[in-house]
């Protein structure tokens, strides 16, 4: 059971048209939007970088598989559920998106950028000049580094909202790995 009210009454204004486009996004409203929702400052945060995210230059493929391996180092089974689904939806197989959740991928400019991710949340963004030019080398310019780095904050930040809250999954589970 989630920590917080998912269906706070009356629901706060400003989050009310944000729910409303999210519910149309996703056909429902999942209910991390609806945890998030207690706070329009921090629904508005994180729909705005799903959306800006979104018309990125990495892909919405990428994107996922990013999600997934984050999620699965953070041990959020809500994330993995949702980007595992949203991934698929992309286009990856349910064989790479579970490769993905372990830092695997047979394409070896997905491989890198997942190995770097996972060094930054495991080291606590402690990279150097090497993990760098790791990504430089897979094709990854300047500015797909930094949308890289910005697919961890986001995904750090969905992560710690549906583990420390305990958000119930409302998405096909998926086994952590």
């Amino acid at each position: 059971m989630s920590r917080i009210n998912l269906h706070p009454q009356p629901i706060p204004a400003a989050s009310g048209p944000l729910l409303a486009q999210i519910g149309q996004a996703f056909g429902a409203t999942p209910n991390m939007f609806r945890a998030v929702s207690n706070s329009p400052a921090a629904l508005q945060s994180m729909w705005s970088a799903f959306g800006a995210l979104g018309k990125g230059t990495l892909g919405a493929r990428l994107g996922e598989q990013i999600a997934v391996a984050i999620a699965n180092a953070n041990r959020c089974e809500y994330c993995l559920a949702a980007h595992t689904v949203l991934g698929q939806n992309a286009g990856a197989t349910a064989a790479e998106m579970a490769a993905a959740q372990v830092g695997r991928s047979d394409d070896p400019r997905t491989a890198a950028a997942l190995a770097f991710v996972l060094k930054v949340v495991a080291q606590r963004a402690q990279v150097d000049d090497a993990d760098v030019a790791g990504l430089r080398a897979a094709g990854f310019d300047d500015g797909q580094i930094v949308e890289i780095m910005a697919h961890v904050a986001l995904n750090l930040f969905t992560n710690y909202i549906n583990v420390a809250l305990d958000v119930p999954v409302d998405f096909p589970r998926v086994a952590l790995q």
